[in-house]
């Protein structure tokens, strides 16, 4: 494979303090390395990008330059198990989304109780659902079965339209692009991150939705409310009831089938942001299913209009500002916000290898403001990372 150009939401998630996505996945007994590895190395040659390293190419852009260098597999061994939530993070390599650094990271551990698979994947590389869509097809292959073949052409997502006219402003990139042009990222520092693990059984869930839908005729989803009941219940305790001040709601929306004729099978970053807006007073007061019904119009405007204009404003920015705008660049707004996504139709089955799939799993994306929707036995398991600076951590309804 040649070089690849980065879409403009690819070049978002680079630089200092872009976050990857990250899995831990535990298994009931010990996983054939050797096995493992190799067919890894097949996966590669099916998804190329994923063994990448950034290469700048102008003072606006990014490739991704495959090579032998830019995906890693290590193999360990720890008397520790992924019982003791401690450890979990001894189970993963992560990645840095910076020039010259791989940008895929695999990590099996054998255990006591099991072997652990951590992989650590650039969020420029991939999505939530190009994440899984490499696992699973690394799952088939190592069985020896046939693969839904990737689409990898990332050029279809750079705009092929008239430039804009006048500068790109912070207020654009927020209402076109629902992303944050504020100041410089910083590192993050995982020793800083702190992660909350709430459970909503199908009864709460319920309970939830018949309580939004009490106070207004919308019809709404488990979604907007699971979305409304998070930035509610958070942002009234990382404020720490200091009023005043405007909030933010951002929801990641796959656009694989917004956009038409665009594949289903593209391998890539294929997410815009829905961001709603709320003064910190307004949110305390605001009933449930009111938030809730903000919540559905909001990602309700995301047609394909809203993807491409957003795409374009990117594009603008950086060529624009130069590459080192990214790093100033938030998806999620670093004081006054938290981004919701839904991952609760997770494939976790579908990465079943010699001793089926795993038994259990934990996210580690170190996203501060960020909510991850899992699925549960019994409902969803919700998962909440914030920095230490942000106060009074919630106990639950």
């Amino acid at each position: 494979m040649t070089d690849e150009p980065l879409s403009p939401i690819d070049h978002i998630f680079t630089g200092v303090g872009s976050y990857p996505i990250e899995f831990v996945f535990a298994y009931d007994g010990t996983l054939d390395a050797a096995r493992l590895e190799d067919s890894f190395v097949e996966a590669l040659s099916h998804f190329p990008v994923v063994r990448s390293k950034l290469e700048r190419v102008s003072d606006h852009s990014f490739v991704f330059r495959p090579t032998d260098s830019g995906a890693s597999f290590e193999t360990t061994t720890t008397s520790r198990t992924f019982e003791d939530p401690d450890a979990r993070y001894a189970f993963l390599d992560s990645v840095d989304t910076v020039e010259g650094e791989p940008l895929t990271k695999v990590k099996l551990t054998q255990t006591p109780h099991g072997s652990v698979l951590g992989v650590s994947m650039s969020h420029a590389v991939v999505d939530g659902f190009s994440y899984f869509f490499f696992l699973a097809s690394w799952a088939r292959l190592y069985h020896g079965k046939t693969i839904l073949p990737p689409h990898h052409e990332r050029s279809l997502l750079i705009p092929d339209r008239p430039a804009r006219a006048g500068d790109v402003t912070p207020e654009d990139v927020l209402s076109e692009c629902g992303v944050f042009w504020t100041e410089r990222r910083e590192s993050i520092a995982r020793e800083q991150l702190h992660w909350d693990r709430l459970s909503l059984s199908e009864q709460e869930m319920g309970a939830l939705l018949r309580e939004a839908k009490r106070e207004c005729d919308t019809r709404l989803s488990y979604n907007d409310v699971i979305a409304a009941w998070l930035w509610k219940l958070y942002l009234s305790r990382w404020q720490d009831g200091v009023g005043g001040g405007a909030t933010y709601l951002s929801c990641p929306v796959d656009f694989r089938r917004i956009v038409s004729s665009f594949p289903r099978t593209y391998f890539g970053c294929a997410v815009t942001l829905a961001t709603a807006r709320l003064d910190y007073d307004a949110l305390v007061d605001t009933s449930l299913g009111l938030l809730a019904t903000k919540v559905r119009d909001v990602v309700a405007t995301v047609d394909e209009e809203y993807v491409w204009r957003g795409l374009g404003t990117l594009e603008a920015l950086r060529k624009q500002e130069g590459l080192s705008v990214v790093e100033e660049n938030h998806v999620i707004h670093p004081r006054d916000g938290i981004l919701v996504t839904n991952l609760s139709r997770l494939p976790v089955f579908e990465l079943a290898f010699d001793v089926g799939p795993p038994v259990t799993f934990d996210i580690l994306t170190p996203a501060p403001r960020g909510a991850v929707v899992l699925p549960a036995s019994d409902g969803l398991d919700i998962r909440v990372c914030y920095s230490g600076g942000d106060s009074r951590p919630p106990r639950g309804r």
